[in-house]
């Protein structure tokens, strides 16, 4: 079976940047798992995964387009201090703003913080090493759901 629409796909990875920095890795875990087809990854890592098979072993080179976008400067904002209440602030911290968005401290100065909206790894280029594990046929719940059930995929 090759990797297309609807399948139910199981893949280790590492991801690097291109400094070769380990950003993330699926190493001591299990595989991560997903339903091909659904934008349940980033696009370019969709398209880079289509047509291969179980045992495929490449390297995937993603540009920020394809990945996390590029750095919008308009989700960088600064805040009052006060808006924090007592709360201590330091850069790294992340916070849900009243619409749910993630937003990342980056400054924290006398009367104001610096906050990103963007995703950490937006304007990055991304370098995969990818291992396809497994591939098996979605159940019908699995696709209307728009999800993988089971064990390390979606519980209800």
């Amino acid at each position: 079976m090759i990797i297309s629409q609807d399948a139910v796909v199981s893949i280790h990875y590492t991801l690097r940047d291109n400094g070769g920095k380990v950003l993330d890795s699926s190493s001591g875990r299990d595989p991560l798992q997903y339903l091909h087809g659904h934008g349940n990854l980033i696009i370019g890592m969709e398209e880079g995964l289509e047509g291969k098979k179980t045992g495929d072993e490449f390297d995937l080179k993603i540009s920020p387009e394809k990945g996390y976008g590029e750095k919008n400067d308009q989700l960088v904002q600064k805040v009052p201090l006060t808006a924090f209440g007592k709360q201590e602030v330091v850069p790294g911290m992340q916070f849900s703003t009243q619409k749910g968005q993630v937003v990342t401290v980056t400054e924290v100065g006398k009367e104001s913080v610096t906050v990103d909206g963007n995703h950490p790894l937006a304007g990055v280029e991304l370098n995969f090493e990818v291992k396809v594990m497994e591939i098996r046929e979605a159940t019908p719940d699995e696709v209307s759901h728009g999800h993988v059930h089971g064990p390390n995929g979606h519980h209800h």
